[in-house]
């Protein structure tokens, strides 16, 4: 028995021929969580025997039965598990779920296996990975470098290779930016998507549940059983996300997409046989903040993307930039105050001093104030789609 991938596609792959069962598989996980490096990614492990409890259920069924068929996976800690405890990043905001969030049914229904909940910014609130009680959550590849926030440790789980996928929320970049300082794949899916009830809030109206990943291919597989309608969620969508009905359909029909033993040659070929075009901010509008590796590590991405046969499109990135500070520099604020202002406000202590203080600052803001918010992000919408 040998387990050379926890990519989805392969491990279903590898079920599906018989090489080995999803007891091997969780046996191998757990083994590797327990001799990984500390990084911080976890808050709490399920037990042995309750991860071993799935795998004997799953090992009555066929293989072919269940699209996420003894995949493992971690979930960022502000997402509920029935029978775990939920912390959002803060111990004495913990309480106890009596059942899973709809998306984590989704996934158990389709067979995916949780071994764990992981850290986050607390409350997440943050891009970085460093402000939780539980510890900085350490990069993957590189330990001196943060890891990225606030879905800190779902992202490294899955970069460090200890799960397939995880998931973790994000709101301000939450997903996107820890995936992309570990090198994985973050989906970020539009909102409504992906229920979020029995997500602890951050700005409610704008939250999504997001996906981390190896491969886009597993990313869209996992979207295509956790996106779903549900009645309990206000924000929750009826109609399916293109993508997400193209990859059900996909994944009815049985497909298997093969997995290429070299992704990036595979990605430069396919991007070498379409032309596109890519937005780079006008050369007026890039900050690096004096960091001169990181200037020149721009200019070489998008010569590797000219390369690739992409034409460099420069665009005004003002009201992206204008979008962006409306999430803490403005009304948005309170919204973070309405999920979670009330237990600041009783327990000051428990909070870390960052995130009580980005917090608390909302409480100056009028209703008047939060409509001017809203209307600068129409504007910043409408002048963003010419880009």
């Amino acid at each position: 028995m040998t387990i050379e991938s926890l990519a989805i596609v392969d491990l279903l792959q590898g079920y599906a021929a018989r090489h080995f069962t999803v007891t091997q598989v969780l046996e191998h996980v757990l083994a590797r969580i327990d001799s990984a490096p500390e990084r911080h990614v976890w808050i709490s492990r399920l037990s042995r025997e309750r991860v071993m409890a799935y795998a004997r259920a799953l090992e009555t069924r066929s293989p072919e039965s269940l699209p996420l068929y003894g995949v493992p996976f971690a979930i960022k800690d502000n997402i509920d598990l029935a029978g775990v405890a939920t912390t959002a990043g803060c111990p004495d905001y913990a309480y106890m779920p009596a059942a899973s969030s709809f998306v984590i049914q989704r996934l158990l229904d389709a067979g995916a296996v949780p071994v764990g909940k992981t850290n986050l910014d607390q409350f997440a609130t943050g891009l970085v990975g460093t402000r939780s009680p539980y510890g900085a959550c350490r990069n993957a590849l590189n330990e001196a470098y943060v890891s990225g926030g606030s879905s800190s440790g779902s992202a490294v789980a899955v970069a460090s290779g200890l799960v397939s996928f995880s998931l973790g929320t994000d709101t301000a970049g939450s997903g996107r930016v820890p995936a992309a300082f570990n090198n994985i794949i973050g989906l970020k899916p539009t909102c409504g998507w992906l229920s979020t009830s029995g997500v602890v809030p951050a700005c409610r109206s704008i939250d999504c549940v997001s996906i981390f990943a190896l491969t886009s291919d597993d990313a869209s597989r996992v979207a295509a059983v956790a996106g779903a309608y549900d009645r309990t969620d206000p924000y929750s969508r009826t109609a399916p996300f293109a993508a997400a009905a193209r990859s059900t359909a996909l994944l009815a029909a049985g497909t298997v997409v093969p997995t290429n033993t070299a992704p990036a040659a595979a990605a430069s070929a396919a991007l070498r046989a379409t032309s596109f075009r890519f937005g780079v901010p006008h050369a007026a509008q890039l900050e690096f903040f004096g960091d001169a590796e990181y200037a020149r590590l721009f200019s070489q991405a998008t010569k590797r993307l000219e390369s690739l046969g992409g034409e460099r499109v420069e665009i005004d990135f003002a009201p992206f930039r204008a979008a962006a500070k409306l999430l803490y520099e403005a009304a948005w604020i309170a919204e973070r105050y309405v999920a979670v202002g009330e237990f600041i406000e009783r327990h000051p202590q428990s909070v870390h001093p960052v995130t009580r203080q980005l917090i608390e600052a909302s409480r100056g803001f009028t209703t008047a104030d939060a409509f001017r918010t809203h209307h600068n992000l129409m504007a910043a919408k409408r002048a963003t789609a010419e880009a």
